[in-house]
């Protein structure tokens, strides 16, 4: 596995129940701030290998980002994120504010 690639996936694994980070954010704090998408291919490819939290990411706006043929994973995942006790605003977005984890400075 690649440094950057480990990182994403002890930062995901850290995330605490009923925090959230950001894609980018996630990419920021293993080293690469434009690496959104690596994110994403990490959590595609990796989740279920490493059994990692992968619903507590969520896009930048605070959102849960599915591809429109895959809603019913948009649904769990505001489920999964609901029974650790994240909110919803009445906009179907999380509060990033009240929700967002920042990891330790070991990763930043």
């Amino acid at each position: 596995m690649l440094p950057f690639t480990e990182r994403v996936v002890q930062i995901i694994r850290d995330i605490p129940a009923g925090k959230v980070m950001t894609y980018g954010q996630v990419a920021g704090a293993a080293g690469n701030p434009r690496g959104a998408r690596q994110v994403v291919r990490v959590l595609h490819s990796m989740s279920a290998k490493y059994e990692l939290p992968w619903h507590r990411i969520i896009n930048a706006q605070g959102a849960i980002s599915t591809p429109s043929d895959r809603e019913e994973k948009g649904g769990l995942q505001r489920e999964l994120l609901e029974a650790e006790g994240v909110e919803f605003m009445a906009n179907g977005k999380v509060d990033l504010q009240v929700y967002r984890w920042f990891p330790e400075e070991e990763f930043m």
